[in-house]
């Protein structure tokens, strides 16, 4: 789950990148890359991966801080949601997934550590 947390984190990140580039750049792919549901879809995912991995990873390891991490991370990708489309959103968002991406590392390591233990 950490691992396909990881991943969704990095797409996200790319998709953010990309829509921001392809639209204001190019003019292309505005009704769909900056649909809301699409962010509403993926925050979902988000939260509902971080919450079973990085809650599993608190059980397993007794180390709170990814969870705490990936919620900050959370946070910041709602926020997007609110502030309307553009650069902080961008921002926001990005910064979002850094911190979820780096928490589910971050427990991915807990794991590592735990079997060598």
């Amino acid at each position: 789950m950490d691992r396909f947390g990881v991943l969704l984190s990095g797409l996200c990140a790319v998709h953010c990148i990309l829509g921001i580039v392809l639209v204001g750049v190019l003019g292309l792919g505005g009704q769909f890359l900056l649909a809301p549901e699409i962010h509403e879809i993926g925050l979902a995912l988000a939260v509902a991966i971080g919450a079973i991995s990085l809650g599993f990873g608190v059980l397993r390891h007794r180390r709170i801080e990814p969870l705490i991490l990936g919620g900050v991370g959370l946070s910041l990708m709602t926020a997007a949601l609110f502030v309307g489309h553009g650069l902080p959103e961008a921002v926001l968002t990005i910064l979002g997934v850094c911190l979820v991406a780096t928490a589910h590392m971050r427990n991915l390591q807990g794991h590592s550590l735990h079997k060598s233990a």
